[in-house]
């Protein structure tokens, strides 16, 4: 028995097959109709009996806290998961809920105690003249000039 080391190319395989394929036609047509159609039959047979691939489906396998090897399915863990991000959500809103209320809260104690430590009385801010006095001033500039070049 000889053994040939001989490999074939890319391009031999490739000419063979189209050689093949091309014979294989020529003769499919010299096949009685009777014959075709009980290897139709026999091939459609063979497809609906043929057994479904088993599909392999892999869960992610981590290293727990105990070092041993777990499946991604811990049960407790995959719910307080998500649940924690929740109650962290909802306690900072709570928090910076009541933070903005002690501010206003602030703000609004701080304008108390500067109307309670003015020399004007609060009744005063409540007068629309007196508004209009804050709002231009102590002196106009035109007041204070005519002041000024009558001390001369």
């Amino acid at each position: 028995m000889k053994h040939f080391d001989n490999q074939l190319t890319h391009s031999q395989v490739d000419q063979f097959g189209q050689t093949s394929a091309a014979l294989l036609r020529q003769d499919a047509h010299n096949i009685p109709q009777n014959i075709k159609e009980r290897l139709y039959a026999a091939r459609m047979k063979a497809v609906n009996v043929q057994k479904r691939e088993k599909v392999l489906i892999q869960k992610p396998i981590l290293a727990g806290p105990s070092h041993n090897w777990t499946t991604g399915s811990n049960g407790v863990w995959d719910t307080v998961g998500w649940i924690a991000p929740l109650i962290v959500l909802v306690f900072g809103l709570i928090g910076m809920a009541e933070w903005q209320e002690n501010s206003r809260i602030n703000d609004i104690a701080e304008v108390d105690a500067a109307l309670l430590s003015d020399d004007v009385p609060p009744d005063a801010y409540a007068n629309s003249g007196f508004m209009a006095f804050l709002k231009n001033g102590p002196l106009s500039k035109s007041d204070s000039s005519s002041d000024s070049a009558l001390n001369k």
